[in-house]
C-alpha cells in the first residue's frame, strides 16, 4: 500500500532548488520516501519573517450557525417521521485491484499484445520458481484507480460535449432556417396586406364612381321608357293608317255589290277579312325569297351573299407549278421589327411583303427580303394577336387584346372599320376566299361572322364551353374550323351559324388547327406539344406524334405535297 510521506525540509529544498533528479540507490530502496507528485519552491531572498499561522476552529461560538449540524438535525428530524423502518443495507467491500492485473490491464488496453504476453511468461515463470510470492505483490493505489475512473469519465463527457455541440450547431440552423422563413411570411404578409388595402382603396372609388353614374343611368332610363311608349305609339298609329289604306284601296277594287256587302260587315268580320288577306300577302312574299337562306328573317339591306358550293379550289392544280424545289434553306434576312415578342406574321397574297403583329399594340408592313419598313398602324389599345390580310390584298384585319377587330385600307392609309361585338380578347381572324366576310375567334367562348358590306355581325358560333385558339375558312367554301381550349376542334356552316362535326382526341388545349389544299385532312395542335392528322370525311385521328414537352404553337401544310407537315 502506497504511503504519502513529507519531503525533508529546508535543506532538501536547498539541495534540489536547481530541479536536479536525485540518485537512487536500488539497495536502499525501502528507505526512499515514496512521492506521487513534487512541487519545487524557488527560494525567497527577501527579510521578511513569516509567522506560523495557527490552525484554529471557524466556529468557536456554539450559538453561531453551522451547516453540517442543520444537515444532520434534518435528517434526525426526517428519519423520526418515516413510519416505514427501511431494511439494512449491506456494505459493499471494494476489493483493491492487484498490481499484475493493473499491468495487465494496462497493456490491453495499449493493444500491447507482445509486451502482455512477454510478461506473463516471465511472472508465471517467477511464480512456479517461488522467487515472487503472493504476499510481496501489492495493490494498486487507490489514486491509480481513481485516476482511471476520472480519465474515463473525461473521456465520457468529451463525447458527450461533442455530441451537444453537433445538436447545439444543428439547432443554430434550424434556428436560422426558422428566422429567414419568418421573415419571408412576414414579409409576404406585409405584401398580402398592401394588396389588400389597394383593393379596398380601389372598392371604395369604383363604388364612388358608380355612385356617380347612378342619376345618369336613371335619367337615361326614364329616357328609354318614354321612347318605347312613343315607338308604341307610333307603331300603333302607323298600323291604323295602313290598316285604313288597305281598306281604302279594297273598296276601290270591289265591285259595287262588293261594296254594298262589306258596308253591311260588321266590325268582327272587317278585321277577319284583313286577316286573310295579310295571310296571303305573307305566303307571297315568302315565295319570292331565296331558298338559299329561308331561315333568316332580320336580313340588312346590304347584307352580302355567299358564294355557291363548288367543292373546287381553281388554285389546287396550279399551286405545283408555281411552287419552288428548295432543296435547302438559308437565313436572308434578320429583322429587328418590334421591341416586344411578336404574336403572328402574315404574307400578301400577290407581293414580296409580310406584315408582323406585336405586343406593342402594333402592326408593321416589311418588304420581302430587303426588311424595309413601309407601313405601320397604331390604333389597338392592347397587344395585337393575329392579322391576315384580304383576298385581293388591299386591306388587312388584325385582332387584339382589347376585344377589337379592325379593318385597315391600305390605300387609305387608316382604319376604316372596327368591330366591337366580342366581350373579350381576339385570338385569330380568318378571310373568306370572296373576301366579303371575316370570321374571328375569341376568349369569351365564341366565334363572329363579320359581313364586310353591311359592317354587321351575320352570326355568333356558340358551342365551345373556352376560348377559341384558332378560325380558318377553308378555300373557296363556307365551311368554318375553329380550334378551343375546350381540347375539341369543330366544323361549321359559315351560312346557318351551326355546328356540323365535332373532333374530340386531344388531352390538352388546341392552340391551332388547319386544313391541307384539298381539305379532306386537318391537322391540329395543342400545347403539350401533341400534333394529330384528322380525316374529315371519317371524323377521325389517322395519325398522331407527340412534340412535346413543350408547347406546340402552330401548324402548316407544305404547299409542296399535300400531306406533308410543317411544325
Amino acid at each position: 500500500m502506497a504511503t504519502i510521506q513529507p519531503a525533508p525540509k529546508m535543506d532538501i529544498l536547498k539541495k534540489q532548488s536547481s530541479h536536479e533528479i536525485p540518485k537512487i540507490d536500488l539497495s536502499k530502496i525501502e528507505n526512499v520516501p515514496y512521492f506521487i507528485e513534487k512541487e519545487y519552491i524557488r527560494d525567497i531572498d527577501d527579510d521578511f519573517v513569516y509567522e506560523e499561522v495557527p490552525v484554529e476552529d471557524f466556529y468557536e461560538n456554539e450559538n453561531e450557525e453551522n451547516f453540517e449540524l442543520a444537515l444532520l438535525k434534518l435528517d434526525d428530524g426526517s428519519k423520526d417521521k418515516l413510519t416505514v423502518a427501511t431494511p439494512p443495507r449491506a456494505d459493499i467491500n471494494i476489493i483493491p485491484e492487484t498490481t499484475d492485473d493493473f499491468i495487465r490491464n494496462f497493456l490491453v488496453k495499449l493493444n500491447l499484445l507482445k509486451t502482455l504476453n512477454a510478461f506473463q511468461n516471465e511472472w508465471y515463470e517467477h511464480v512456479q520458481s517461488g522467487r515472487l510470492k503472493a504476499d510481496d505483490v501489492g495493490s494498486v493505489p487507490d489514486i491509480y484507480a481513481k485516476n482511471q475512473q476520472l480519465a474515463d469519465q473525461v473521456k465520457f463527457f468529451k463525447f458527450e460535449v461533442d455530441r451537444f455541440k453537433k445538436a447545439a450547431e444543428k439547432a443554430k440552423e434550424e434556428y436560422v432556417k426558422m428566422k429567414k422563413e419568418r421573415d419571408y411570411h412576414r414579409m409576404h404578409h406585409n405584401r398580402v396586406a398592401q394588396e389588400k388595402n389597394k383593393l379596398i382603396t380601389d372598392l371604395k372609388r369604383l363604388k364612388l364612381h358608380y355612385e356617380t353614374y347612378e342619376p345618369l343611368l336613371k335619367n337615361m332610363k326614364d329616357k328609354y321608357e318614354g321612347a318605347i311608349r312613343d315607338k308604341i305609339v307610333n307603331q300603333l298609329e302607323r298600323d291604323r293608317a295602313v290598316a285604313e289604306l288597305g281598306a281604302i284601296k279594297s273598296n276601290e277594287n270591289l265591285s259595287p255589290k262588293d261594296k254594298l256587302e262589306k258596308k253591311d260587315m260588321g266590325p268582327t268580320q272587317k278585321r277577319l277579312l284583313e286577316y286573310r288577306n295579310g295571310e296571303k300577302a305573307l305566303k307571297e312574299e315568302m315565295k319570292t325569297k331565296k331558298a338559299e337562306e329561308p331561315f333568316i328573317t332580320n336580313r340588312h339591306p346590304k347584307d352580302s351573299e355567299f358564294p355557291p358550293e363548288t367543292g373546287l379550289n381553281p388554285y389546287l392544280n396550279r399551286l405545283k407549278e408555281d411552287a419552288h424545289n428548295l432543296t435547302s434553306i438559308r437565313l436572308s434576312q434578320t429583322i429587328q421589327a418590334h421591341n416586344l415578342p411578336i404574336s403572328s406574321i402574315a404574307i400578301h397574297p400577290r407581293k414580296m411583303i409580310a406584315v408582323t403583329t406585336s405586343d406593342d399594340k402594333s402592326w408593321k408592313m416589311w418588304t420581302i427580303p430587303d426588311g424595309q419598313m413601309i407601313m405601320r398602324g397604331d390604333g389597338h389599345t392592347d397587344w395585337v394577336s393575329g392579322c391576315e390580310f384580304h383576298p385581293n390584298g388591299k386591306m388587312l384585319a388584325t385582332s387584339s387584346g382589347d376585344s377589337t377587330v379592325k379593318l385597315w385600307n391600305f390605300e387609305k392609309q387608316k382604319c376604316i372599320h372596327t368591330f366591337t361585338d366580342h366581350l373579350q380578347a381576339v385570338w385569330d381572324v380568318s378571310w373568306h376566299s370572296c373576301g366579303n366576310f371575316l370570321v374571328s375567334g375569341s376568349r369569351d367562348n365564341t366565334a363572329k361572322v363579320w359581313d364586310l358590306n353591311s359592317l354587321r355581325c351575320r352570326y355568333t358560333l356558340r358551342g365551345h364551353a373556352d376560348a377559341i385558339n384558332s378560325v380558318e375558312f377553308l378555300h373557296f367554301s363556307n365551311i368554318i374550323l375553329t380550334g378551343s381550349s375546350d381540347k375539341t376542334i369543330s366544323l361549321w356552316d359559315a351560312r346557318t351559324g351551326l355546328v356540323a362535326h365535332n373532333f374530340y382526341g386531344h388531352m390538352n388545349s388546341v392552340n391551332h388547327a388547319t386544313f391541307n389544299l384539298r381539305g379532306d385532312t386537318l391537322a391540329s395542335c395543342d400545347s403539350m406539344g401533341v400534333v394529330k392528322i384528322w380525316d374529315v370525311r371519317k371524323v377521325s385521328v389517322t395519325e398522331s406524334h407527340d412534340f412535346g414537352p413543350y408547347s406546340a404553337n402552330s401548324v402548316a401544310f407544305n404547299p409542296l405535297s399535300i400531306n406533308s407537315l410543317n411544325i
